[in-house]
């Protein structure tokens, strides 16, 4: 029954791997159909091959603009992240904080980067990234506040009663209690934001502030009508924004069997 349950769980992970990389080969197939046969413009869609040659010829300032375009995200991501703690854990010992709160949360997430970009570039200047930063940074802090704030509200009356009742102290109780019941929601939260600060990192590009990064070479390749390399940046914002993900989804494993937590949400 355990070699049984063992070869099921091998084709499952063969299977979560395969079925991205089959999907993807059909996807580019398709495309290259669409360029060669049926011969779309490519001003409308440039070919795979076409997209790959010219992600070889720049690939130094590929690399360089996935590193700018990657540290303004991380930036804000980490931003994003210690103060939709630090806010979500003060709102859970507050409720008048708490309420506070909910209303600048709601108005930063419907805050439009497109109008936010152009005025924090000019409030921080040209060859400055960190207009960038703050946008990823307002992106980051609301999916990382709401689910921190879900999360450290699952402990009930009834478990804290009883964590008193051991004598148990403010520290044990968050250790033991609080911690472990929030931790996923947390995790899932920085997950969710990982994303969400590569795109507002990249949209941010378009509008002003220096040249160097994924969106501004979109911009640039666009503007010029050289199709096929803004195409070999969007490609490389793909694999940015694919990495950031991964990456978090690995941390929250790791810290999902290094500590003992709850359900996940």
């Amino acid at each position: 029954m355990s070699a049984l349950s063992a070869a099921s769980t091998t084709r499952s992970r063969v299977a979560v791997v395969l079925a991205p990389l089959v999907t993807g080969l059909l996807v580019l197939a398709v495309w290259q159909f669409l360029v060669t046969v049926v011969e779309v413009s490519p001003y409308l869609l440039p070919g795979p091959a076409e997209i790959a040659e010219e992600w070889r010829a720049n690939s130094d300032s590929i690399r360089e603009a996935f590193w700018v375009t990657g540290m303004n995200a991380l930036v804000g991501l980490i931003a994003g992240t210690v103060l939709g703690v630090a806010l979500a854990a003060l709102a859970s010992w507050s409720g008048w904080i708490e309420g506070m709160a909910a209303t600048v949360v709601a108005a930063l997430a419907v805050v439009p980067i497109v109008a936010l970009a152009p005025v924090l570039n000019s409030m921080y200047g040209a060859d400055s990234e960190y207009g960038r930063r703050v946008i990823a940074s307002i992106a980051a802090f609301v999916p990382v506040y709401v689910n921190s704030i879900r999360g450290l509200h699952q402990t009930t009356a009834l478990h804290r009663d009883l964590m008193r009742s051991y004598a148990a102290s403010g520290w044990q109780r968050f250790r033991s209690l609080t911690l472990p019941s929030a931790t996923p929601f947390v995790l899932t939260g920085i997950r969710v934001a990982s994303s969400l600060a590569v795109i507002s990192a990249l949209v941010a590009e378009y509008f002003g502030g220096p040249r160097g990064g994924l969106g501004s070479f979109i911009s640039t390749s666009a503007a010029t009508s050289a199709y096929a390399r803004a195409w070999a940046y969007v490609g490389a914002a793909i694999v940015l924004g694919l990495l950031a993900y991964l990456l978090t989804g690995l941390l929250e494993r790791l810290v999902q069997r290094l500590l003992p937590t709850g359900a996940t949400p």
